[in-house]
């Protein structure tokens, strides 16, 4: 598969997204019939359209998972993934595009120093300081590791791999304690609290499935379709989406 080529693709499906999310009442409980809960058919622009293309099966054992192994060292500027290869981790990358008010170490256009952060899956302002608290505010693969690995990342290059463990397109800033609470569940076993913002997860989720190839389980798709049935229209986003796309370094 190359990148270039499923980015291009990705891109002419969707229209540009920004992470005002949208507004969703509470999901539907688990035990909710899935086809009930099931929106009607969407535009071929929306997230609700894109699920509908990928394949569903159940997932693949964890068997020879390994992060740094497998994905390649955390936030490597060296990997096919947008943005990279400009001599900026990843991690600060995406503390560059999400934190607001944000000053940098010494003469570094790079390294953040300090910064707010809007936490889109809280709702809190959290202010964030490098050091001993950096923690505070960590960085989520939308599709986490561990659950891109059960749904086919097993069967990637190695390239393609470490390119979606730093695609801007996987990785939101966020609190901390929500990553942590998150670990590596999907949307059938996680969401954001605050549920303004699951529209927009949900469909970065998918988004990041369609460019790789990985499928979604059938809890998994029920869980979305449960989310997108509030917002049925709800954007692709792509490589090239306000909140996606890297800032320049200046």
């Amino acid at each position: 598969m190359n990148l270039t080529t499923s980015g291009a693709a990705l891109a002419g499906l969707a229209l540009a997204v920004t992470l005002s999310g949208c507004a969703a009442p509470a999901d539907q409980p688990a035990g909710h019939d899935a086809n009930a809960s099931a929106p009607a058919p969407a535009s071929a622009a929306s997230a609700l359209h894109a699920l509908a293309q990928l394949t569903v099966k159940g997932p693949a054992p964890m068997i020879g998972y390994d992060r740094e192994g497998k994905f390649g060292p955390a936030w490597s500027d060296t990997t096919l993934a947008p943005g990279s290869g400009n001599l900026c981790d990843t991690r600060n990358d995406v503390l560059r595009r999400d934190l607001q008010s944000i000053t940098f170490k010494g003469t570094s256009r790079c390294v953040v120093a300090t910064g707010t952060l809007a936490d889109p899956y809280t709702g809190d302002s959290i202010h964030f300081v490098r050091g001993p608290h950096s923690a505070i505010v960590q960085i989520d693969h939308a599709v986490a590791l561990g659950a891109s690995w059960r749904t086919g990342a097993v069967e990637l290059p190695q390239q393609q791999r470490e390119a979606l463990g730093n695609d801007p397109l996987n990785l939101i800033a966020a609190s901390g304690l929500a990553n942590a609470a998150k670990s590596d569940g999907d949307a059938a076993t996680w969401l954001p609290p605050r549920k303004e913002f699951r529209c927009l997860y949900v469909a970065r989720q998918i988004a990041v499935k369609a460019k790789y190839h990985l499928w979604v389980t059938p809890p998994e798709k029920a869980a979305m379709n449960r989310v997108l049935a509030r917002c049925p229209d709800q954007p692709l986003p792509t490589d090239t989406s306000t909140g996606v796309a890297l800032p320049d370094l200046k």
